[in-house]
C-alpha cells in the first residue's frame, strides 16, 4: 500500500498532518504531494474548473478558494480534514521584501525598471488612475522563437479611475 506524502510527512515530525496549524503548512504539503505524484497545476486546474495562473495562486495561498475547490484540492493531494478551512481563509498576500529566487527577482526587477514607464503609459491612455490587481486576469504562455523560446507574461488588470471628492 503506498502512503500519502501527508502521512510520511507525519511520521518524519516536519509537519502534524492531524491538524494543520497555518496556511504554509497547507502550502508545504500541496507542494510536496505535487512533486511526489507528478501533479501538474494545469490539471489541478482542469479538475477545479479554474485556470491554471489562478489555481496555482491558490494552491500556494496567496487566494481564497470555495468550499467545492478546496474539497476537490483536498481530494487531489490527500490533504487532511484540517486543510479544508485554511484553503478557503482569506490570505495575508504578498511577500516582503526583495525576492532571491532568479524568477521572482527578474520581475521585481523589471517592475524597478519598468514601473516608471508603465505607470506613465497607463496615465496617458487612461487618466488618473490604478490598475486593478482584484478585477484581474494574468496569462503566462510560451511564445516560439527562432533564437529560442520566450516566456509571455499577460497582465490584464479594470482601470479604476481615482475619485474627486
Amino acid at each position: 500500500m503506498r502512503r500519502s506524502i501527508a502521512n510520511v510527512l507525519e511520521g518524519s515530525g516536519i509537519i502534524p498532518v492531524d491538524v494543520m496549524k497555518s496556511r504554509e503548512d497547507v502550502t508545504n504539503l500541496i507542494v510536496a504531494t505535487k512533486v511526489q505524484k507528478g501533479v501538474t497545476w494545469k490539471s489541478v486546474a482542469e479538475k477545479i474548473g479554474k485556470s491554471k495562473e489562478w489555481t496555482t495562486a491558490a494552491c500556494l495561498g496567496q487566494m481564497t478558494m470555495s468550499k467545492e475547490q478546496a474539497e476537490k484540492v483536498a481530494e487531489i493531494f490527500d490533504l487532511p480534514e484540517s486543510a479544508l478551512s485554511w484553503l478557503q481563509t482569506v490570505p495575508h498576500k504578498g511577500t516582503p521584501g526583495i525576492p532571491s529566487d532568479p524568477i521572482l527577482y527578474r520581475l521585481h526587477e523589471v517592475i524597478t525598471v519598468y514601473g516608471p514607464t508603465i505607470k506613465e503609459l497607463i496615465a496617458e491612455e487612461f487618466g488618473d488612475g490604478i490598475m486593478s490587481a482584484i478585477d484581474f486576469n494574468l496569462t503566462v504562455a510560451r511564445e516560439k522563437n527562432e533564437q529560442g523560446d520566450r516566456v509571455s507574461l499577460v497582465l490584464s488588470g479594470k482601470f479604476l479611475p481615482y475619485k474627486d471628492f
